[in-house]
């Protein structure tokens, strides 16, 4: 998980790229950089975590919020 400023170069790339209009907005992508899921707004931990799961991320490292 990463968590960028919009206002930063990296974050104003990021936003365009992704057509992000307003925060916080949460992308879930997968390894190809296709977005998966997006949340605008409050941010909803049981649907990032299902959407995440499906992924293939180690149900070790969604439980325990913690980097493997």
């Amino acid at each position: 998980m990463i968590r960028l400023d919009v206002l930063s170069e990296v974050g104003r790339q990021a936003a365009s790229r992704y057509n992000i209009r307003g925060v916080p907005t949460l992308l879930v992508v997968n390894g190809k950089a296709q977005e998966v899921h997006r949340q605008v707004g409050f941010i909803n931990s049981g649907t990032v975590l299902e959407q995440v799961k499906q992924l293939g991320a180690p149900a070790i490292f969604l439980e325990s919020g913690t980097n493997p």
